[in-house]
């Protein structure tokens, strides 16, 4: 399973989603969005959202921190 986080230093949904992903051993590639602009658009034109989170599940784009919706995709619920 691939797994990337878009992120900013500030947000604390972001933080919660890392502790969900810690909680169940999930590895996982953070994108801090402040400092990569490229990384930035890429997450624009995959979610249609500026705001973070946004999670990459595999190409399953999930916006925003919702546990449920997070575990099913990750298949840990």
């Amino acid at each position: 399973m691939k797994v990337r986080l878009y992120t900013t230093p500030f947000c604390k949904f972001c933080k919660d989603v890392k502790a969900l992903f810690e909680t169940h051993n999930i590895s996982y590639e953070e994108v801090d969005v402040v400092v990569d602009d490229k990384a930035r658009e890429q997450m624009v034109k995959d979610s249609g959202q500026m705001g973070v989170p946004v999670i990459d599940i595999d190409g399953e784009i999930l916006v925003g921190y919702n546990r449920k919706k997070l575990e099913k995709a990750l298949k840990v619920a």
